[in-house]
């Protein structure tokens, strides 16, 4: 006998009959698509949102499968071919030839995944830095939170692109120095992000209970306030993807960051300017795929942003 079945056959008294006006709750599954399936409604209500998202898509596809879907996968490497030097746009060579002979869209499409993972690897870190910090601050306050904000406040004084050129200066140039400078110098702004969520969140009735309860500092800022912080959380990394892959690009561009032959696309740049106006495609298309990743970013952002908090749509 089924479960239905067996509360149709409870007498009409039953305390555990359901009544007709009862309402099942809706299993659990069910609750989290009808709630992916309203997200998506709201992202489908803006057109910049779906435009967003579909740049960014292209980029991840690009990134995922990049070396398998470019037509000349041995320019990946900086192969030399001065037969084919500086060729414009064509059919065989979509975006031209680069100052060696290499297709510039085979590694403008492999530099995207270059680009993606410092974009993702900058931004997790400063988040798995200044998160815990920004909610430290906000929930202890006092002494804790003026040194917290002290140091915050003296990373925010200065550029963030300069200090980071100033890091790279003395650590080293390359990616990996590169994606660290500007991890140290990206992870003050959830600091302040987040110490004005906890501060607005500390006093609530879920944290004055856990409190009362015994709970300890490290569990209410683990178990109870970081859980609420998450969207805000989400919504900055997801802007923050496309700036950090500018300032990537620019490290890649001043010479310290990504070197020749590798396929970033700040590093194509400052190869291609010494070519520039006459043959404008060398610079054109890395350019414009670092336009497009940032706008992308910025845009699936704000759609993010309508999504996670709703009080921020307009009315």
């Amino acid at each position: 006998m089924t479960l239905a079945e067996s509360e149709e056959a409870l007498p009409a008294d039953h305390p555990h009959r359901p009544s007709v006006g009862d309402e099942v709750p809706a299993p659990r599954p069910r609750r989290r698509f009808e709630g992916l399936r309203y997200a998506f409604y709201l992202l489908r209500r803006s057109p910049s949102s779906m435009l967003g998202a579909f740049i960014v898509g292209l980029f991840v596809v690009a990134a995922l499968f990049g070396r398998w879907i470019v037509p000349y996968p041995d320019d990946l490497g900086g192969a030399v071919d001065m037969a084919n030097r500086l060729q414009p746009p064509s059919a065989a060579h979509w975006f031209g030839t680069d100052d060696v002979g290499n297709d510039i869209f085979s590694r403008v499409v492999y530099g995207s995944g270059i680009s993606l993972q410092i974009g993702l690897l900058v931004t997790s870190i400063a988040a798995i830095i200044g998160a815990p910090l920004g909610i430290l601050a906000g929930y202890a306050g006092g002494a804790t939170r003026r040194v917290i904000m002290w140091v915050t406040n003296l990373f925010l004084s200065v550029p963030g692109l300069v200090l980071a050129i100033a890091l790279v200066a003395v650590i080293g140039p390359g990616i990996f120095n590169a994606i660290v400078a500007l991890a140290l110098v990206w992870w003050p702004g959830y600091v302040r992000l987040l110490d004005a969520k906890t501060q607005a969140l500390k006093e609530e009735t879920f944290v004055e209970a856990a409190r009362s309860l015994g709970a300890g500092t490290p569990r209410i800022v683990f178990r109870y306030l970081l859980p609420n912080c998450v969207s805000p959380l989400i919504v900055k990394a997801s802007m923050d993807m496309g700036t950090a892959i500018l300032a990537a690009a620019s490290l890649g561009f001043l010479g310290l960051g990504a070197k020749p032959p590798t396929p970033e696309w700040g590093a194509m740049l400052s190869v291609a300017r010494a070519y520039l106006p006459q043959w404008w495609w060398y610079a054109f298309f890395p350019g414009m795929a670092i336009y497009l990743s940032v706008l992308g970013f910025n845009l699936l952002g704000d759609g993010l942003r309508d999504i996670l908090d709703p009080r921020s749509q307009s009315k």
